[in-house]
């Protein structure tokens, strides 16, 4: 068995629990059957962390993400938290991963599963064989710029600031890592962002266009405003191959292009750091839903969009593609045989369980692999 990876999970609130349970016991497949070895922890994250620990992550769980090889982090947040002040909610321990590991390039695919195709709001002939991958710029941009916040004026009135800001570094590492997925994949690049209105955007076009010039002459590059690009995901989805885009439109058009899926269930993400020296890369890996505190515990949440963001992690951060594709074609062939939780539960399909999805996913596995 070769070395063991380091893994730190973080299940958070709600239904995060319960789908990350179900990746620990895939993982524990991998161990016996692959002979892929995970150490792995768990801490906690979220209104679980506030509960115990008196913050949304602790300074000894933040360390432990630092440390690990990957984070997957199942959701946080709920009602239960929505009376504490702005900084003190759950949330701010996902913003804070994504800035002190410096996760600058977050992928977000939207792909359509054959079985799944009548669940899509559009036509199934828009959405058939859809595989889009979106890249979104996740530490800059005005979630994070500089200055912010809300202020009294003399007059009594209030005013609220956000800055849209970045940098030529910061666009050109994410516009990268759209350039180099996009080799592997359709070989086509989608900039997007508002060069018309926004300097930011002008500065945004020109960077991501010397960038293709100087390293990727060969990956083909299109320019897309924000707007014409929220149309075209709903006009015509499949032009698209990778999409890369700042903060602000990435959480959009990425929320835009789950629901072409027809469930954001079934969506995962991977937020990934620089490499370093060693080719190691900080990642954190969670499904596109949230904490779905209105049926947390009840066993019916669908734990897919984390297990492929599991099956995200043995590609992107462990270079284990052959257990990742086995992962995403036990996905696809338990959905063929019409097993369905209750969010993408169609006429003719069969509900089960979080825990009966995770069953029937260990024994596609298992056959797959006999």
């Amino acid at each position: 068995m070769a070395a063991n990876k380091n893994i730190l999970m973080l299940p958070g609130d709600g239904v995060g629990p319960e789908v990350v349970a179900e990746v620990r016991r895939v993982a524990d497949w991998l161990a016996a059957e692959r002979a892929v070895g995970f150490d792995i922890a768990e801490g906690l994250v979220g209104g679980a962390a506030i509960d115990a620990e008196g913050a949304p992550i602790s300074e000894a769980t933040m360390q432990k993400a630092m440390d690990a090889d990957a984070v997957l982090l199942g959701a946080v947040g709920g009602p239960k938290w929505d009376g504490l002040p702005f900084e003190q909610k759950p949330e701010r321990a996902l913003l804070r991963l994504r800035k002190d590991m410096e996760l600058f390039a977050n992928l977000r695919p939207a792909m359509v599963f054959d079985a799944l195709v009548d669940s899509s709001s559009l036509k199934p002939d828009l959405v058939r064989g859809l595989d889009i991958m979106i890249v979104r710029e996740l530490t800059g941009g005005v979630y994070f710029g500089e200055p912010r916040g809300i202020e009294t004026l003399p007059d009594g009135q209030r005013r609220g600031v956000n800055t849209q800001v970045y940098t030529t570094e910061e666009i050109r590492r994410v516009a990268a890592v759209a350039f180099e997925l996009a080799r592997k994949r359709g070989n086509r690049v989608c900039s997007v962002e508002k060069a018309n209105v926004m300097e930011a955007g002008v500065l945004w076009r020109e960077e991501v266009q010397r960038l293709h010039d100087e390293s990727y002459p060969n990956v083909e590059l299109t320019h897309m405003y924000a707007d014409n690009c929220a149309m075209q995901l709903v006009r015509r989805p499949k032009q698209f191959d990778v999409i890369v885009t700042d903060n602000l439109f990435g959480d959009m058009l990425s929320d835009e292009a789950a629901m072409l899926t027809g469930s954001l269930g079934m969506l995962p993400s991977a937020s990934l750091g620089a490499a370093d020296a060693t080719g190691r890369r900080r990642a954190l890996y969670e499904p596109v839903h949230g904490s779905a505190p209105d049926i947390a515990g009840q066993g019916i949440a669908n734990p897919l969009a984390t297990l492929l963001s599991f099956a995200m992690m043995l590609r992107y951060s462990f270079d284990l593609d052959s257990e990742a594709r086995l992962v995403e074609q036990a996905v696809e062939a338990v959905l063929a045989r019409g097993l369905r939780t209750a969010d993408i539960v169609q006429e003719g399909t069969t509900t089960v369980s979080t825990r009966e999805m995770g069953d029937a996913l260990l024994e596609q596995l298992s056959s797959a692999v006999a």
